[in-house]
């Protein structure tokens, strides 16, 4: 499968409590670009979550693989059409965590990001359809 800039990711981020509103948008931010500028994702194709979690409701394992993890630590989820090779992803890890080291002092240490690919079929935007596939390509915008 060949992928144009038309694929729109879902992305979920989970944090501790203690980020700043400031901040949860400027994670935000980052992932965006990083987005747009390693995975071909269009910068407008903004769909995000970000969830703050009291301490006991998010718990992750502090130094698996020993790597360790602070409070900072930062969960993103992509969801996004298969199709983009192994080092765009590998680009775009690298990127995301350059990004949040720079505009919020993020330790690449306390960032994990797991994609998850489906195919086009698999979205629905409205109206109980599968709008990737009904919906004509040029009214994806």
């Amino acid at each position: 499968m060949v992928l144009t800039s038309d694929d729109m990711p879902l992305v979920r981020i989970d944090v501790l409590n203690g980020y700043s509103p400031a901040e949860r948008t400027s994670i935000g931010d980052c992932v965006q670009r990083a987005m747009t500028e390693t995975l071909a994702v269009p910068e407008r194709d903004r769909f995000q979550l970000i969830t703050q979690h009291e301490p006991g409701s998010f718990d992750f394992n502090r130094s698996y693989l020993d790597i360790e993890r602070s409070d900072r630590f930062v969960l993103v989820q992509v969801t996004l059409s298969a199709g983009r090779s192994a080092d765009a992803k590998q680009a775009f890890y690298a990127r995301l965590a350059e990004l949040l080291g720079d505009a919020i002092g993020l330790r690449a240490e306390d960032l994990a990001v797991v994609l998850t690919e489906n195919e086009r079929h698999d979205w629905s935007f409205g109206r109980g359809e599968a709008s990737y596939v009904v919906i004509p390509r040029e009214q994806w915008r």
